[in-house]
């Protein structure tokens, strides 16, 4: 199966200078944990990407108001990307080294055009995949203790 069979497509984005508060909205009106971060609205090219746990982490538990940051401010900027082509099976492994449950999915130009997630690969892979791939996320990185 390819990415393509089970992104969801079009995701909302960001840019580095849109406001937390605004990432945040977003993440309210369409019902997801992470925003794409694109250099601009015209080239959609991944920058970066906003959790809703960087908003936690990043601000208020550093005690930074996250009213007056921007996407820029927080944003993780060594994202990685798929391409709609990709098999699932690469994707998962992808998520698993990188201990991440959602990727951005570019297309042939380099344009973000959708977002795989965890949570699409347990509803349409099988499940062996999705074992292997949620063991392999929540594996704590000891590079980190």
């Amino acid at each position: 199966m390819k990415v393509k069979d089970l992104m969801s497509k079009n995701p909302a984005v960001a840019t580095p200078d849109t406001t937390l508060t605004k990432v945040a909205q977003m993440m309210v009106a369409e019902n997801v944990g992470a925003i794409p971060v694109v250099d601009n609205k015209d080239s959609q090219k991944v920058v970066g990407m906003i959790t809703d746990r960087d908003i936690a982490t990043r601000t208020v538990a550093m005690d930074k108001n996250p009213l007056m940051m921007k996407a820029a401010d927080i944003m993780s900027t060594d994202v990685v990307t798929v391409r709609v082509s990709d098999d699932i099976e690469d994707v998962a492994r992808l998520m698993e080294m990188n201990q991440v449950r959602r990727l951005p999915v570019i297309d042939e130009m380099g344009k973000v055009c959708g977002i795989v997630a965890q949570a699409d690969i347990a509803l349409k892979g099988s499940d062996e995949l999705t074992s292997t791939l949620v063991e392999g996320i929540s594996k704590p990185d000891e590079t980190k203790k």
